[in-house]
C-alpha cells in the first residue's frame, strides 16, 4: 500500500534555521499549512515545533488546527467567501481582505459572535492576483477604520503566486510607504508589513529585504528548504521532507510495445512507440498508485535506473531495464516530490501518512 513520509528531525531543522533567521532580524512570521491538507498528524507536528501563527487558505484546516491548540493564532490567507464568514470569523483570528463589502460583513458577524476580528489588507504590487490599487488606499482604509468590530493590524501583499513576478526591494520599500501614508493619513499605527513569503527570503539571507518589511508568512521554504529565484537549497536548509513510498503488486517481464490497434488511453493520450522497440522485453512493474492520487510531473523516482512506462487512473507502471531487477513483488519503489506533487497526495484520502 502507497505511503506519505514526513521527516520530522528535518522539519525541526528547517524550523529552527528560519526561526533564527527571522528572531536576528525582528521579524514575525506564521507556517503556512495548506499543503498539509488539513492532516491532523502533520498539523501537531508543525504546531509542536513552537510556532505560534498558522496561517492556512481552507477553514476546515483552521479549525483542525484550533481543535489541536486553541491558543494558536490562525490566519486565513485569501479573501474570504462570503458564504464562509461565519466560519472565518470563529476560526481565523485574522483574515487577508481586498473587498470593503466583504470586510463590513465580517464587522456584522464578529458583532454577532462578540469577537474582534483582525485584517490585513492586501496590495495589488505586480503579480494582479487579490489587492486593492494603491490609487484607492487612503479611501478604502478610511472606510474600515470605524468599524466597530474590525481591527486592522496589517497591510500586505502577494508576489509570485500567480504570474511569478518576483519581490524587489523597489517593490517593498513602496509597500512600507504606503503604511507610513495611512499612519500619518489616520494617526493610526499599523503593526505588520506582511510582505515576506518563500520567494522573499533569499532577499532576507541576503541583507538586502528593506526593514519595513516584519512579516512573513512561510510554507514551501520550510517543508522543501528551497530558494525560489534560484530552484536550489538555501545554504543550511535540508530537502526530502516529504517521501512516497509506492509497492510493487506485479513484476512480470513483458513486451515493450503493445499489441493490437492503439486507441486513447484514460488520460485521453494516445501514445506513441518506437519501431526500434518491437520484439524487446524489459521487467515491468506495476505500483499501487495512480492519476487519482498524483500528479505525475512533479515527482521523480529516487532510483535513477527505473523508468516510468504508463500512468492510469490506479496503477503506475515502471520499467526496470533488460537485466533481473533487484525488486520483487511487496518491495517499496520511492518518489522525490516538490510541492505540487505533496500537494495532490496530501490532497489524497487514500495514501497513508506517516511519521518518520
Amino acid at each position: 500500500m502507497a505511503f506519505m513520509e514526513m521527516h520530522k528531525e528535518k522539519l525541526k531543522h528547517n524550523y529552527d534555521f528560519l526561526n533564527g533567521l527571522f528572531q536576528d532580524n525582528n521579524i514575525d512570521w506564521g507556517i503556512v499549512t495548506k499543503l498539509l491538507c488539513g492532516n491532523r498528524t502533520y498539523l501537531k507536528e508543525v504546531i509542536d515545533l513552537g510556532i505560534r501563527q498558522v496561517c492556512d487558505s481552507r477553514v476546515s484546516n483552521l479549525k483542525v488546527i484550533k481543535s489541536i491548540d486553541p491558543g494558536i493564532e490562525t490566519v486565513y490567507i485569501k479573501p474570504p467567501a462570503k458564504r464562509a464568514l461565519r466560519s472565518v470569523v470563529k476560526y481565523a483570528d485574522i483574515s487577508l481582505n481586498t473587498e470593503l463589502y466583504t470586510i463590513k460583513l465580517l464587522n456584522e458577524e464578529a458583532v454577532k459572535q462578540n469577537r474582534i476580528h483582525k485584517v490585513i489588507i492586501m496590495i495589488e504590487m505586480g503579480d494582479l492576483r487579490e489587492g486593492v490599487l494603491g490609487d484607492n488606499l487612503i479611501e478604502f482604509y478610511g472606510r474600515i477604520f470605524n468599524l466597530s468590530n474590525i481591527e486592522v493590524i496589517g497591510i500586505g501583499t502577494n508576489l509570485n503566486c500567480l504570474y511569478g513576478i518576483m519581490p524587489s526591494q523597489d517593490k517593498l520599500i513602496q509597500l512600507g510607504l504606503y503604511k507610513q501614508l495611512i499612519e500619518n493619513k489616520f494617526n493610526r499605527k499599523i503593526p505588520y508589513v506582511s510582505g515576506g513569503s518563500s520567494v522573499t527570503i533569499p532577499l532576507l539571507v541576503k541583507g538586502i529585504l528593506p526593514s519595513c518589511v516584519d512579516h512573513f508568512r512561510v510554507g514551501e521554504s520550510l517543508f522543501f528548504g528551497k530558494d525560489l529565484f534560484t530552484g536550489k537549497i538555501i545554504k543550511g536548509m535540508k530537502n526530502a521532507i516529504f517521501k512516497l513510498h509506492a509497492e510493487i503488486i506485479e513484476l512480470t517481464q513483458k513486451p515493450v510495445v503493445p499489441t493490437g490497434e492503439i486507441g486513447t488511453n484514460v488520460a485521453g493520450e494516445k501514445p506513441e512507440f518506437d519501431e526500434k522497440d518491437l520484439g524487446r522485453t524489459t521487467y515491468r512493474a506495476i505500483l499501487d498508485i495512480g492519476l487519482l492520487d498524483i500528479d505525475i510531473d512533479n515527482m521523480e523516482l529516487a532510483d535513477k535506473k527505473v523508468k516510468i512506462s504508463g500512468v492510469s487512473s490506479d496503477m503506475i507502471v515502471v520499467d526496470l531495464g533488460t537485466r533481473k531487477p533487484k525488486y520483487k513483488v511487496g518491495d517499496l519503489v520511492e518518489f522525490k516530490l516538490n510541492y505540487i506533487g505533496s500537494l495532490h497526495i496530501m490532497n489524497s484520502n487514500y495514501i497513508d501518512k506517516k511519521v518518520v
